[in-house]
């Protein structure tokens, strides 16, 4: 009896810790008291707009088609690239552009972290926005982003990505499901004080908060959690809109993940005597977004696990039809290509890859290039 006990212990433990991301923190972050903020008169600051690229040669007229039109609207507006090294032509094209777009070759392949940092060096903006090539902004997102930096408190604003292409697979349905319920944890967290680290698509800091980090992490969530660190406030605002499309092919969201995990987990280590020193509420926000997270798969296997031990211990026959039965699910998820078991699927696959990515770099490996997804 004792043993059922800790056994069905442990399987709830491990289910609120699967939840706590999506349901418990957003509950526990609606709780909390709004800080406003404090917006005072003066000019609106000068920014660049950099963006690092590799092999993006598809994707590159329609982002250089909204390059354009954001410099026709803001004429100010600096923008610059950095190829990393391409072999379609990538280089050529924002080449082609003319003054439009300061470009830097680098010598191969460096890295996005490598590249950005090159760029921000150049930059002349008060204020650096950060973004991918294959991402496209609202024709009004520089003007609102800029907007919030009336408070002179504020030191990072995050925009708002929206996603294209959800319908395309239940790879690419539920990234856009995950990224929504993302998106409103950003929003929650914004409102109650600092959001804890913004994402490539969409971002930006004062110039003067840019830290130097190496090469090896995830530069956008090293850049972003500067402001936390200089007790700026990092905001994000829900109207400043950015559009990417989504993944739709599981191997490519896959590759993503495990990278994205890898360098997330590295850099989480090289910030580590920083994140202690933050605030208690900004430590509960980081350890509830992204540390419980990164874990979930760990959550989830040891949850099974749990719950296979249970069942055979309650009845064999229990554990057979609950094994056939989860067996079966996953057979058919894995065949196909929309629906709800398909979705479950996804979500497992999620999982395994950011925990495959975690794993890598506690042994101390981790991923400094990129390769665009053939499946956007």
């Amino acid at each position: 009896m004792a043993t059922n006990l800790i056994l069905a212990a442990i399987l709830l433990l491990c289910l609120v810790a699967v939840a706590w991301p999506f349901l418990f923190y957003p509950l526990i972050l609606r709780a909390l008291s709004s800080k406003a903020e404090r917006p005072v008169a003066g000019p609106t600051p000068s920014a660049s707009l950099l963006f690092c690229a590799y092999n993006e040669a598809e994707a590159m007229p329609e982002k250089l088609a909204n390059l354009a039109m954001l410099k026709r609207r803001y004429p100010t507006l600096e923008f610059l690239a950095f190829d990393d090294g391409s072999s379609d032509g990538t280089g050529d094209l924002i080449a082609g552009q003319g003054d439009l777009v300061t470009l830097i070759r680098g010598p191969g392949r460096s890295g996005k972290a490598h590249g950005m940092k090159q760029l921000a060096a150049r930059a002349r903006g008060e204020v650096l926005i950060f973004t991918d090539a294959n991402v496209l902004l609202d024709e009004e997102a520089v003007e609102r982003l800029l907007a919030r930096y009336a408070d002179p408190d504020v030191g990072g604003v995050l925009g708002s990505l929206h996603y294209i292409g959800a319908e395309g697979s239940a790879t690419a349905s539920v990234g856009s499901l995950y990224w929504r319920l993302e998106e409103r944890l950003k929003d929650e967290e914004s409102r109650t004080g600092n959001v804890l680290g913004a994402d490539g698509s969409i971002f930006s800091i004062r110039r003067s908060l840019y830290p130097d980090f190496p090469d090896s992490v995830l530069d956008d969530l090293t850049v972003s959690m500067a402001v936390v660190f200089a007790g700026k406030r990092l905001i994000k605002a829900k109207d400043v809109i950015a559009r990417e499309r989504l993944v739709t092919a599981r191997k490519d969201e896959y590759r993503r993940k495990v990278r994205i995990a890898a360098r997330a987990w590295h850099t989480d280590s090289h910030l580590r005597p920083q994140l202690r020193r933050m605030a208690a509420v900004d430590r509960f926000k980081y350890m509830s977004r992204k540390i419980v997270r990164w874990f979930g798969g760990v959550f989830i296997l040891t949850g099974a696990i749990a719950a296979g031990a249970l069942a055979m211990r309650i009845s064999p026959m229990l554990y057979m039809a609950g094994a056939i039965g989860v067996a079966l699910v996953i057979w058919i998820g894995v065949r196909a290509k929309s629906g709800p078991f398909a979705a479950l699927v996804d979500i497992l696959i999620a999982y395994a890859a950011t925990l495959q990515g975690v794993a890598k770099a506690m042994r101390g490996r981790t991923v400094t290039i990129w390769n665009p997804a053939k499946s956007r």
